[in-house]
């Protein structure tokens, strides 16, 4: 099973994942009987990093700690009764908490539809974890990222213990849907595909750079195809499930992932890098608090942000764009927070 959950995660190197070779991590999912809390609680339950593996939601968290408890891997689950103090249990101790909770979108569902429900459940999720866990990593999947991962930020400042090292929006899945499309285009292994997508995690705030993958000769309307598919990625998902569902298996691949890279950094390896939205320096002087650039990741959560670096033409207009939108977007997440602390 260690085999089977180091290929899960890419890790086809060799190496020995012993208990005595791992810090005790506690990974708590927030939303885990949701459409993305299963997937992701089973992906986290593989990972041989996860020493603990807490599973919170409004209905059902024991039910699916149960499931997954049976599987033959060393963590140990366990699911919490839908109150406060079962939600504090849940977080206490905690280093990393992901919280995939709220409603996904659905066909004719307005962006305000789904930010208003959404903002409410994780600024109370954010409280929670404010005052139970205000060290560990917080990374959020509710959509969307763009305004939640702000929402985040006002609570934790409110509550006194905003670390901007430590709050991640998960935006890991516009990398690996743009991997995965420039492969078919180019007839490439996407596993050897690593595209770097900057901006945030909604429509045209999401900016890949194909520029700076080697692949300079996908252009014209090719090119145009390609970033739209990357762009609206979400709603190719949503039309194919009929409305019955969202991107919700491989957000919950991109969110292991991230956690996953998290672990390895907070365990010592060196070099860790993902693209995800945080509280970035890049474009704070055009009032852009949160950016998603290239991190790396060290014990303490971000250690360096990489600057976007070289762009063609297209990408620059790509960008002008995507920071107009992102500006808008993030100061929805502040105002929500300041009319409804």
């Amino acid at each position: 099973m260690s085999f089977f959950a180091r290929q899960m995660f890419g890790q086809v190197q060799r190496r020995a994942f012993s208990a005595t070779a791992r810090q005790p991590s506690k990974v708590a999912i927030l939303g885990a009987a949701g459409g993305i809390g299963q997937p992701l609680s089973l992906l986290m339950k593989l990972n041989p990093r996860v020493s603990q593996l807490a599973l919170y939601d409004i209905k059902l968290g024991p039910g699916v700690a149960a499931d997954i408890s049976h599987i033959n891997t060393n963590s140990t689950v366990k699911g919490y009764d839908p109150t406060p103090s079962g939600l504090k249990e849940c977080l206490k101790g905690s280093e990393i908490i992901l919280i995939p909770a709220g409603v996904p979108r659905k066909p004719g569902m307005t962006r305000d539809d789904l930010f208003n429900t959404n903002a409410t459940i994780v600024r109370d999720l954010a409280k929670a974890a404010a005052q139970a866990a205000p060290e560990a990593k917080l990374l959020i999947i509710s959509n969307p990222v763009n305004s939640t991962v702000p929402i985040c930020a006002e609570v934790y400042k409110n509550a006194g213990v905003y670390n901007p090292k430590t709050l991640f929006g998960v935006t890991t899945l516009d990398v690996v849907r743009a991997s995965r499309f420039v492969s078919e285009v180019k007839g490439t292994d996407p596993a050897n595909e690593n595209i770097t997508v900057v901006g945030g995690h909604s429509g045209i705030t999401i900016v890949p750079l194909i520029s700076q993958s080697g692949h300079s000769d996908i252009t014209g309307e090719k090119l145009d195809a390609l970033v739209n598919r990357i762009q609206f990625g979400g709603d190719e998902v949503v039309k194919a499930k009929d409305g019955a569902g969202s991107a919700t298996l491989s957000m919950a691949m991109a969110g292991a992932r991230f956690a996953e890279s998290l672990l390895k950094a907070s365990q010592g390896e060196k070099g860790v890098v993902e693209c995800t939205f945080v509280d970035s320096p890049l474009y704070k002087d055009q009032g852009v608090e949160f950016f998603a650039s290239k991190v790396e990741l060290g014990p303490d959560g971000v250690q360096k942000i990489h600057e976007v670096g070289k762009l063609s033409k297209q990408e620059e207009q790509m960008l002008e764009a995507c920071l107009g939108d992102l500006k808008k977007n993030i100061q929805k997440g502040i105002d929500f927070v300041k009319a409804n602390p």
